[in-house]
């Protein structure tokens, strides 16, 4: 069976500002995910979190992304990568004034689903909520990570 899909035929799946476009979902034989992320300056994100059952690269295709895995963060430019291994927290976000774009590898898939159920209640109108969304984070394997401690 052939697997190849061209761009056109990429689902594209929209978080309030935040664009997925999902090129690679599991099957035929294969565990891994991919999809093209775009970022807008100051775009609302995903909070810090982990998952057990996945590992993820994004290498950065245009712009700059803010990355962070555990205890490292870096401005990620066209061409810089980072990887999250399993268990791992980490966050992004873009807070410079261009638009980011990268490529972000899960293995195995997370799956397309995950990101439909949250643009479900991201777009539903006024604000998201956020038990739902922590929820749908869990449901999928994805584990919010504790508010860090003040002193």
């Amino acid at each position: 069976m052939n697997a190849t899909r061209t761009p056109a035929e990429a689902e594209v799946i929209r978080l309030g500002a935040l664009e997925i476009r999902y090129l690679q979902h599991a099957g035929n034989g294969c565990e891994m995910g991919a999809f093209e992320m775009l970022v807008p300056p100051g775009c609302g994100v995903p909070p810090p979190h982990s998952h057990a059952a996945h590992e993820e690269l994004v290498y950065v295709l245009e712009g700059t992304l803010r990355y962070t895995v555990g205890d490292e963060t870096r401005d990620l430019q066209p061409g810089d990568f980072m990887a999250t291994p399993r268990g791992t927290v980490h966050a992004f976000g873009n807070p410079h004034a261009a638009a980011a774009r990268a490529l972000v590898v899960n293995t195995p898939d997370i799956g397309a689903q995950y990101f439909r159920e949250v643009a479900a209640v991201l777009n539903a109108g006024g604000p998201p909520d956020r038990a739902q969304l922590m929820a749908t984070m869990q449901r999928h394997g994805l584990t919010p990570a504790a508010p860090a401690a003040t002193a």
